[in-house]
């Protein structure tokens, strides 16, 4: 059973991501159908981004009281409803609020599903839990936009939003008739769940975050511009490697649910410098393509592994809060997203397309003094605790 709510779990979240992301790659064809620049059809991506940004740390927090079978239901249903008006709508202002409405309830679904999949098991195998939801999250990313896209191309525009609609749907009617009913065990008050924002670990971690999905989103968000202006390849090998790359990811999602149900505190310092490890080489070895493929398909798993880290650090860091804390999860990661490919698109700009590496770099070098401090401080602590426990055994 708790496998399958497991499954159920991560194909909701395909399903969310797969409307989040699908869109990317039909833009020009909305664009076409509803006559505004392809530009302004670019909303319903940053748009919804803008708002999963905003919502992450209030919306999960909100809804974290309330029984969870019930809040994946009416999350699923506002994302089916959603997708049907979008498939139907006859202007573009429509299409719009058709996006942003669900995109408030994301990180609701999301942040409850890596909640309730780490609770379903001993907590030791939470991470394996945990990166199996993360799982529906790559596979989103990866398979959302080339098959939305095969899907239009074939049909049309109309069927593609439909397909939105299908694969939630599905996921809701799962839930609906597979999920058993899940109280919340402890009903935390919205203070008790704020106050974790007064612990310094919490803050190391959610910086932390933000820095190290920076270090991957801020080169990966130029990855195509990197493989036809550096290492020179056509349309079609670039397309062939960003598959690659996606599918890594999944790679690194199973990888990271087994390390850090192990060794999680020396899996996540070695991270750093491994990555940090293929960025250097790509600054020395990204024009060729036989070393470029093989230092992507590393760089793919470690991207993976990275989502993993970023939820194992900000969830264990705030534990008696998991919802809020997977919540600050979406946000730091999403805010991270923002700032860095903001910071490499000023490399770029300035010294040429291969500077992002720098740029990943520099925000790598922060997220492993980050993630460092963030250790000491849990070395710090666990030592108090045991010292607290021992003067208690002395004195009963």
């Amino acid at each position: 059973m708790k496998k399958g709510i497991v499954f159920i779990l991560t194909l909701g979240v395909f399903s969310i991501i797969n409307t989040e992301m699908g869109v990317v790659g039909i833009l020009p064809q909305v664009a076409e159908r509803y006559g505004v620049p392809v530009a302004a059809a670019g909303l319903l991506v940053s748009l919804f981004a803008l708002v999963v940004a905003f919502a992450g740390p209030t919306m999960p927090l909100l809804f974290s009281r309330f029984e969870r079978k019930k809040v994946m239901v009416m999350v699923l249903g506002v994302f089916t409803g959603c997708n049907l008006v979008s498939a139907f709508a006859g202007s573009f202002p429509v299409v719009v609020a058709a996006r942003v409405i669900p995109a408030f309830f994301q990180p609701v679904y999301v942040s409850m599903a890596m909640s309730v999949a780490a609770a379903s098991v001993e907590r030791d195998q939470a991470p394996k839990a945990v990166s199996r939801v993360m799982v529906g999250v790559s596979a989103g990313m990866v398979l959302g936009v080339p098959v939305v896209s095969y899907i239009v191309h074939q049909t049309s525009l109309q069927v593609g939003m439909l397909f939105f609609a299908a694969v939630n749907a599905v996921a809701l009617m799962a839930t609906i008739f597979a999920v058993p009913t899940m109280a919340v065990g402890e009903k935390l008050s919205y203070g008790s769940q704020l106050r974790v924002l007064k612990e310094g670990r919490v803050w190391l971690s959610i910086l932390g975050v933000v820095c190290l999905n920076g270090s991957i989103f801020g080169v990966y968000s130029y990855l195509s511009d990197y493989l036809e202006n550096v290492t020179h390849l056509s349309a079609g090998a670039v397309s062939a490697l960003l598959l690659v790359y996606g599918l890594c990811n999944i790679l690194g999602n199973i990888i990271a649910g087994r390390a850090l149900s192990s060794r999680p505190v020396a899996f996540v310092l070695v991270f750093a410098p491994l990555l940090g490890a293929v960025y250097v080489l790509l600054l020395f070895l990204g024009a060729f393509t036989v070393p470029m493929a093989a230092l992507l398909f590393v760089w793919g798993v470690l991207a993976g592994c990275a989502g993993n880290i970023n939820q194992y650090w900000l969830s264990t860091a705030a534990p008696h809060a998991p919802d809020f804390a997977n919540g600050l999860f979406l946000a730091s990661t999403n805010l991270g997203t923002t700032i860095a490919t903001t910071v490499c698109g000023f490399f770029l700009s300035a010294w040429g397309t291969g500077s992002i590496l720098w740029g990943g770099l520099l925000f790598l070098l922060c997220a492993f003094g980050l993630l460092v401090l963030r250790a000491r401080a849990d070395k710090t602590l666990q030592v108090k605790n045991q010292t607290i426990l021992l003067e208690g055994a002395d004195h009963p």
